[in-house]
């Protein structure tokens, strides 16, 4: 059974926080309508917040089950009591033959006395420890400049790719102070940019949002007075495999509420990335279709009941 729920907030990710806070699920477990926008309105005044209405499943309550009533027991027939018969009268015990006297034990002979041990010799003083000569202090290391890894390039215009995407990073990480370090990979189609590094969590932002402005900057850099578009994937930590799966999960159960209740669902805003992971996820989902309405960037994408596709 389907059921929602409509909250306000401040802004939208409020709203939602919120609801799946009072509802105990997952952001997977549920479906997000906005219903109304956030206005700041002038000087806080004619403010409205944001509305949105939360879909959710709730189990089917099971039917109870009568139980049949017990089948009447007829009483059992009392057992006959058995005879007594009467004991054997007791037999005369025999009586015990004398036992035999013991033989007197003999006398133990003495222990002989050890003889005395040998003084033991005294041990040879220890010599004096040599004291360590004290280490000298390292010098101070300077930070190492990050380093780009990629494969030999294989015309001049890939080596000029490569240093169009290190010298445009390079400058925009040292900016933000992380240190990561680009490596570029070229694949059929499009040139894939891995960061590694520590604590990258601040390149990736929330959602991935921060990755993808970084993918964007990094493409309009390279692109800019280029005759060819040159497309580039950025990722770090693994995220877009993790952003992936998670997409496919919702993705299949959200297709499997719209074929058990055969109710379109749309999903919240997601970018064209996102957007194509949902497609790919069902297009050979039976009972199914998908498209994305609205413009960017609140284009969604809609998963529709089509009983025609099998």
């Amino acid at each position: 059974m389907l059921k929602t729920l409509e909250i306000t907030g401040k802004n939208e990710e409020e709203a939602v926080s919120k609801g799946l806070q009072q509802l105990g699920l997952e952001r997977d477990d549920v479906s997000v309508e906005v219903l109304q926008r956030a206005k700041t309105g002038f000087l806080g005044i004619g403010s409205v917040p944001a509305k949105v209405k939360i879909t959710y499943e709730v189990p089917d309550a099971p039917k109870p089950v009568e139980k049949p009533a017990p089948a009447p027991v007829a009483p059992a027939a009392p057992a006959p009591a058995a005879e007594k018969k009467p004991a054997p009268a007791p037999k005369p015990a025999a009586p015990k033959a004398p036992a035999a006297p013991k033989a007197p034990e003999m006398p133990k002979a003495p222990a002989a006395p050890k003889a005395p041990e040998a003084p033991k010799a005294p041990a040879a003083p220890k010599a004096p420890a040599v004291p360590e000569a004290p280490k000298a202090p390292k010098e101070a290391e300077a930070p190492a400049a990050p380093e780009v890894k990629s494969p030999v390039p294989a015309t001049d215009e890939d080596q000029g790719i490569i240093d169009a995407i290190t010298k445009f990073q390079t400058g925009l990480f040292a900016h933000m102070g992380v240190n990561a370090t680009p490596v570029i990979t070229k694949q059929e189609d499009a040139w894939l940019v891995v960061l590694e590094g520590e604590d990258l969590g601040a390149l990736i932002g929330h959602r991935g949002e921060t990755l993808d402005a970084i993918q964007q900057l990094t493409s309009y850099a390279v692109n800019r007075g280029r005759g060819k578009r040159v497309r580039i994937h950025l990722d770090a930590e693994g995220y877009r495999a993790r952003r992936e799966e998670s997409l496919g999960r919702l993705a299949r159960k959200t297709a499997a509420k719209v074929v058990k209740y055969r109710r379109n669902v749309t999903l919240e805003p997601m970018n064209a990335y996102e957007r194509h992971v949902i497609h790919t996820a069902l297009q050979d989902y039976p009972g199914v279709s998908t498209h994305s309405v609205g413009t960017e960037p609140n284009r969604r994408t809609v998963v529709t009941y089509d009983p025609n596709k099998t």
